[in-house]
């Protein structure tokens, strides 16, 4: 029986009580994004599910301006540009300081239609020129990268340049400053748009390629359709390549040893350089940090992940262990060959199932489709969320601290309590305050109001979001919430049926086969990741890109969120380990040390023994 002939439901957003210590939260966030009242009947019978995979924890208020980005850039394209015949836009609501969403659908067969004839001819111009359009998309992004890296926020001077004076420039700091930081805005929202300009129609494709899959091999396991599309050496795994080729040449310099027994990278580096050949193995390392460096340890949406441009200790505990393995002989390439091997011999399987060659040609065109995709729905993480992303925290932190050299914060990282809205009436604040010579008011106005927002936030913390709200969908049709979330009909009902610690059995998506046990190490905080152990079963809410460099540690990897497209389950297949993602609650449910066997081939994981 289907959720929406039971009649189950999810909690009301009216219902949730507020967390303790955490009464007027609301004002961190502006009024478009929270829950109204006005619109209840609207909010209550919408279905929004907890986005846990981007934003794990309660919103800072500058970083919304990545989840109000993608709420206007991914639906605008799917709903205003490509038309998607089924699918609308992505809703979003801020509720307790955590981001819900909410995909919207077409049910209106005549609108459906009349979005088919849009759809079939923009997405198929797309399709037809993909290669040539995606080299241009990244001339576009780097260039957005660029520019993005030329800005610079610098003290306001006590008296302005004489060139600017006598050259009659007629424009000064003020101007200037404004500029910039309107520049800063514009440039994240542009590359926003650049993000899924092509995202959604890649995963289009591919679940295009899945549904015809399903049509004409009934019962066919999503993982065996990835395989017949994976294998493909995409730029993400990039920085992972540049520390397995720093390590070989560690070795091969004969300076690994200062590598091995340092712990702290800077101590490493400080060695090194006492060495010809130390130098020489630290000139390269110069040469990969831009841009293979700028990798968060998140999903770039939140400025609190570290990145390795700035802090190495990932980078570099993950080359110890390539070291280690390169001193026993061990090849640590990624197993390439073998994935494409792989990929043909499937292929070549299923295709010869098929009965006619009006059959196989379809299948042709849809495969080849997917595989011509597949490259941008990864590539496009490193330019935006990782390299894009990580160097434009590192611009508001620079802007923090002008904001803490004219006294309005006590430190660079207070700028994150307040809205990009905010931002900018506190920046002419301090211009008034520079041009006349008087007190600017925020001196006095902004530490108490950070220092509030400081507390909501860390009440909001310590707050459990359930993983969805309102009324179950009958039908989820938009392609990102499928493939990147995990978000089915299947998974709903899951989430109906299942507590957060009422089962030692949960199920998910078999993301990447093979079955194993192991002990659990669960991380809920990136910091986490250097006390993973070899062969323990990774389990966390959602892994990044750059977590990379722990997977050849592990036996297997368990996510709360994700569909065969998240990040976990790509980086499992690469590695070829077992992984099951979209659980819902094993991070909650497991404890590190817990015994756990993990089935890749049909997405459970369960507790075998509980930790001592």
């Amino acid at each position: 029986m289907s959720t929406a002939e039971n009649n189950a439901s999810f909690p009301s957003p009216f219902e949730l009580p507020t967390p303790e210590g955490a009464k007027g939260w609301e004002e961190l966030y502006p009024y478009y994004c929270l829950i109204s009242p006005e619109r209840k009947e609207l909010e209550e019978s919408k279905f929004w599910f907890f986005d846990g995979m981007h934003n794990p924890e309660p919103l800072y208020p500058f970083d919304t301006i990545m989840t109000e980005n993608w709420w206007v850039a991914l639906s605008q394209m799917t709903n205003r540009v490509w038309a998607f015949p089924p699918a609308i836009g992505v809703d979003q609501r801020v509720v307790n300081g955590y981001l819900y969403v909410s995909p919207n659908v077409c049910d209106d067969p005549v609108k459906v239609a009349e979005r088919q004839e849009y759809f079939t001819r923009r997405a198929g111009h797309y399709y037809e020129n993909w290669d040539e359009i995606f080299e241009n998309w990244k001339v576009k992004a780097k260039d957005c990268i660029d520019r993005l890296k030329q800005i610079e926020f610098t003290p306001l001077p006590e008296y302005e340049k004489e060139e600017y004076v006598m050259g009659h420039r007629g424009l000064y700091s003020s101007h200037d400053l404004l500029c910039k930081y309107n520049r800063l805005i514009e440039n994240m929202l542009e590359m926003g748009s650049y993000h899924f300009e092509m995202l959604n129609l890649g995963y289009g494709a591919y679940l295009t390629f899945r549904e015809y899959c399903q049509s004409v091999f009934p019962g066919i396991a999503d993982q065996t359709v990835t395989d017949m599309v994976s294998g493909i050496d995409i730029m993400l795994f990039r920085p992972d390549d540049e520390l397995r080729r720093l390590a070989k040449l560690a070795v091969e310099l004969k300076v690994d040893k200062a590598i091995s027994d340092n712990a702290s990278p800077e101590k490493a580096i400080e060695q090194l350089q006492k060495s010809v050949d130390g130098r020489k193995w630290v000139e390269s390392l110069n040469a990969s940090k831009d841009p293979w460096f700028w990798y968060s340890t998140g999903v770039g949406y939140t400025h609190s992940d570290p990145v390795w441009m700035t802090d190495m200790r990932l980078p570099f505990t993950a080359m110890r262990g390539y070291i280690d393995a390169v001193r026993r002989g061990e090849n640590v390439d990624r197993p390439l060959d073998e994935i494409l091997e792989k990929r043909a011999r499937v292929t070549a399987e299923y295709r010869e199932l098929l009965p006619t060659d009006e059959d196989r040609e379809a299948f042709d065109g849809l495969v080849n489709l997917a595989r011509k995709v597949f490259p941008f729905v990864e590539d496009h993480n490193f330019y935006v969320e990782h390299w894009h992303h990580s160097i434009f925290w590192a611009k508001v932190r620079e802007l923090g601290d002008l904001f803490v050299a004219s006294g309005f914060f006590n430190d660079r990282e207070d700028i994150f309590y307040l809205h990009r809205h905010e931002v900018s009436d506190a920046l002419y604040d301090l211009l008034i305050g520079w041009a006349t010579g008087t007190q600017p008011r925020g001196e006095v106005y902004w530490k108490p109001i950070v220092e509030r927002r400081r507390r909501l936030r860390d009440a909001l913390a310590k707050w459990s979001p359930p993983p969805a709200l309102g009324k179950p969908p009958t039908a989820i049709t938009e392609p990102l919430t499928i493939m990147l979330f995990g978000i089915t009909q299947e998974t709903v009902e899951e989430w109906l049926s299942v507590g957060q610690d009422s089962s030692n059995i949960l199920k998910g998506v078999a993301a990447s086969p093979g079955k194993v046990k192991g002990r659990a190490r669960v991380i809920n905080d990136p910091q986490q990741l250097y006390e993973v152990q070899k062969g323990e079963i990774l389990i966390c809410r959602i892994t990044a890109p750059s977590w990379a460099p722990v997977f050849p540690m592990i036996s297997a990897a368990v996510s709360d969120v994700g569909g065969m497209m998240a990040h976990t389950a790509i980086i499992s297949r690469e590695y070829g380990l077992p992984a099951v993602v979209g659980t819902g609650f094993a991070s909650k449910t497991f404890k590190t040390g817990d015994l756990i066997e993990v089935d890749g081939n049909f997405g459970t994981v369960t507790r075998l023994e509980e930790a001592v």
